[in-house]
């Protein structure tokens, strides 16, 4: 496969996983999650779309970066924090389990770490490329904290 299609591939590959996400999410997103109590630092709904396609590309274009170094244990990792990452929407929303959610988001934080870890050795900006979803999946374990603490029966 020649670079470009495997550069689409990559970016493709976490929207693709953030869709099957949204499809979980979108049941809830209108009905249980409004109805929940919030912090006060919980974000504008309209903000989590343009932040997660964003983090997505970066993601895929880190992984296009290692991917092409043909790093294998490095992909198996980003392709763990992957499927943790839909595990947390599915959790969340879908099944509407915060605490649950939480448990795994804390999985789901470390399990980048690695990624970034292993990217980072490979490919310098393949790493920097993930530190801003590390910051924002810090940021969600938070907010996820707070919304469980605040609903807690």
């Amino acid at each position: 496969m020649d670079d470009k299609r495997r550069l689409i591939v990559a970016v493709a590959l976490p929207l693709i996983v953030g869709g099957v996400g949204g499809i979980a999410t979108s049941s809830s997103v209108t009905t249980w999650y409004p109805s929940l109590n919030k912090p006060s630092f919980n974000p504008p709904g309209w903000i989590f779309g343009p932040v997660w396609t964003t983090l997505y590309v970066m993601m895929g274009v880190a992984s296009w970066r290692v991917w092409r170094k043909g790093e294998r244990q490095a992909l198996s990792w980003y392709g763990i924090q992957l499927a943790l990452n839909l595990l947390w929407s599915i959790l969340f929303f879908g099944l509407r389990q915060p605490g649950a959610a939480l448990v795994e988001i804390v999985v789901l934080w470390a399990a980048i770490l690695v990624t970034a870890v292993k990217f980072a050795r490979v490919d310098t900006l393949a790493g920097v490329l993930m530190v801003p979803y590390q910051l924002w999946v810090s940021f969600a374990a938070i907010l996820n904290g707070a919304i469980w603490w605040l609903n807690w029966e």
